[in-house]
């Protein structure tokens, strides 16, 4: 299949789901540096740069040549990769889709932990990166109203068959500063509205609530985002880049529980960045992941880390960011990835034809 579709980084992700994908534990990763409380993104785990080599250089350059390449390697999911060890003789590749993990949330609703993530797409793009995903079993789509979603709307006017395989995550927009939280409130009831017209559904399977430096604000959409729970607007709920402050402020009134809470995380954050993954784990909230090879952009020092390449490179020819994105599911998250690491802040590509 052509370079960058989204099914092709599924399929090599795949890998990383299997349950003897295993990787060793971020303490056994030396850091590079420390972080500082006001940033989000940290040190990555990685050995210090060297200078005096050519052939490291070489090995970067090779590296970033080959980026496409490895998007664009058509490869069968495989039901299980040893990563501790060489892979045994009798394990051999299948050409069928493996079988996503899923989380059971409450009312049972099953919560694949692997989603495709349509940010920056356009129309066009984000329905050829859904049909590109179902070709390998990823039913996980985690997208933005407007253009993605419409996008979405489009994949299931041609396919109004494939609804009920589909897992439709989506997100309440944030209401402009000063908005009071009657009017925020207002505006994500017509905005539940409008995108399932759009989408031409009845319901989606999960909406998500953006942060807000006003608690009243926050715990108004909720409440109405409670609503179209009961309602059947939607399956479950959950919330966007919470600190604790913020969970603590909407569990104070919320009568549903986010069943999770979905915030940056890579393997240069370490497994408890500022101690959010501990908080959310003691009130029963889970982490739902992006930014797995780095946002807003890919970031170099995790696609080029020599540490994440040696750890691959050991474990039968795995890639940094196959490493990157095991780590991040190894610790027990769900993660939601583009289908490219050609991206930056605002845009993202799914090239190629079916």
């Amino acid at each position: 299949r052509p370079a960058a579709a989204a099914a092709v980084l599924a399929a090599v992700l795949l890998v990383a789901l299997s349950s003897s994908f295993q990787i060793a534990p971020a303490p056994s990763l030396p850091r590079a540096a420390t972080t500082t409380a006001a940033t989000t993104t940290t040190a990555l785990y990685a050995e210090p740069k060297t200078t005096s080599s050519s052939s490291s250089a070489a090995a970067a350059a090779a590296a970033s040549s080959d980026r496409r390449a490895f998007l664009s390697t058509a490869a069968a999911a495989t039901s299980s990769i040893a990563l501790l060890g060489r892979p045994a003789a009798s394990e051999a590749a299948s050409s069928s889709p493996t079988k996503i993990p899923e989380w059971t949330l409450d009312g049972g609703v099953k919560f694949p932990v692997l989603a495709l993530n349509t940010v920056g797409l356009s129309v066009e793009d984000t329905e050829r990166a859904v049909s590109f995903a179902l070709l390998d079993g990823i039913t996980h789509v985690d997208f933005h109203p407007g253009k993605e979603r419409d996008g979405v709307a489009l994949y299931l006017s041609k396919h109004p068959e494939s609804r009920s395989s589909l897992f439709l995550n989506t997100k309440i927009r944030k209401p402009p500063p000063g908005t009071s939280p009657s009017d925020a409130a207002r505006r994500a009831a017509d905005q539940m509205d409008e995108d399932l017209k759009a989408l031409g559904v009845d319901y989606v399977d999960m909406l998500m609530l953006r942060d807000s430096p006003d608690c009243d604000v926050m715990r108004a959409q909720w409440k109405v985002m409670e609503g179209a729970l009961r309602a059947g607007k939607t399956r479950s709920l959950g919330v966007i880049n919470y600190c604790e402050g913020s969970l603590r402020c909407l569990l104070e009134t919320a009568e549903v529980k986010p069943a999770l809470n979905y915030y940056m995380t890579h393997v240069g954050m370490g497994p408890d960045p500022r101690g959010l993954r501990s908080y959310c784990d003691s009130v029963k909230i889970r982490t739902f992941a992006y930014g797995a090879v780095g946002e807003p952009g890919p970031d170099d020092a995790i696609l080029n880390s020599p540490l994440l390449r040696r750890i691959g490179d050991d474990r039968g020819g795995k890639s940094p960011e196959e490493v990157a994105v095991r780590w991040v599911l190894q610790g027990g998250r769900a993660v939601s990835v583009r289908p490219a690491t050609n991206f930056g802040p605002g845009f993202g590509v799914c090239e190629g034809e079916g």
